[in-house]
């Protein structure tokens, strides 16, 4: 339907950046006398809450050695909404040089869209969930901003500000006194990412040829002068720039237009011819 086929990846980058940010989180359990007896690390995938709880709950052989240990986190993304308040331009553009020195890459302004993430944080005791909540916390104020490079082809890097909505504590414990307990923290996210269009190509633009030409007529009226008033002035500009790399004005001294290419540090050719 809108005649281009092109995938980033940008959703799925998203994706992992969140999960990224709570892949190295640890917790201490210590004995009476204050020393540590084991270091965990909590481990975090990517599900939804009633599926981790199947496995962690609901497993008929959950006394097996391949059940689920707890404490374990899983995230997913929950919702897309449109931000308008973050809008740019529409036909504002980034544009970079292409493979070909004739030719430029341009990519329309991205459109703001703000994901939903959900975090859950599952563990058998309260004070284990403390001690990673504790970790969390205090970097979201309410947000916590990383740079992503969303589309390499384009130089792209973008600031994606994560921001911290709510946390809430559930406890799933609703069986016999024999069934296994999970206590749940449930973080709320909003990650406010951009998606964007297809990368096009144009051609650069080393010439610049412009006319001049006097309105007057015997009735005084611009309208009337065009097409018809002979033009006085022509205005030829084009890149200048010597072999060894410097910039110049001088159109004979200069390599040809043809070997110059926009990353250059060239100067301008001016020629003026008048009529």
């Amino acid at each position: 339907m809108f005649g281009s086929t092109f995938y980033y990846s940008t959703i799925r980058k998203y994706v992992t950046l969140f999960g990224s940010l709570f892949n190295d989180i640890h917790i201490t359990r210590t004995n009476s006398t204050g020393k540590t007896t084991q270091v965990m690390h909590v481990p975090i995938t990517y599900g939804s809450k009633e599926k981790m709880l199947a496995r962690v709950i609901q497993d008929p052989n959950i006394d097996r050695s391949a059940a689920i240990q707890l404490p374990i986190m899983s995230f997913e993304m929950t919702n897309f909404d449109y931000d308008g308040t973050r809008k740019l331009p529409t036909v504002g553009k980034t544009t970079v040089q292409g493979a070909n020195n004739s030719n430029s890459n341009f990519q329309y302004n991205p459109v703001p869209y703000n994901i939903g993430f959900v975090l859950h944080i599952y563990v058998k005791n309260a004070e284990d969930g403390s001690k990673i909540v504790e970790q969390i916390l205090p970097y979201f104020t309410p947000d916590w901003t990383v740079t992503a490079q969303l589309i390499p082809e384009m130089n792209i890097s973008m600031d994606v500000p994560i921001i911290l909505n709510r946390v809430t504590l559930e406890d799933s414990y609703d069986g016999e006194f024999k069934d296994r307990q999970a206590l749940i923290w449930v973080l709320d996210f909003t990650l406010k990412g951009y998606i964007y269009g297809p990368i096009k190509t144009q051609k650069i633009i080393k010439f610049v040829n412009t006319n001049l030409y006097d309105p007057k007529v015997p009735t005084g009226q611009l309208p009337e002068a065009v097409g018809v008033t002979p033009k006085i002035i022509n205005i030829e500009v084009q890149p200048g720039l010597l072999a060894n790399g410097s910039p110049t004005s001088n159109a004979s001294l200069s390599i040809p237009v043809a070997n110059i290419t926009a990353n250059d540090s060239f100067g301008y050719v001016t020629n003026l011819t008048e009529y």
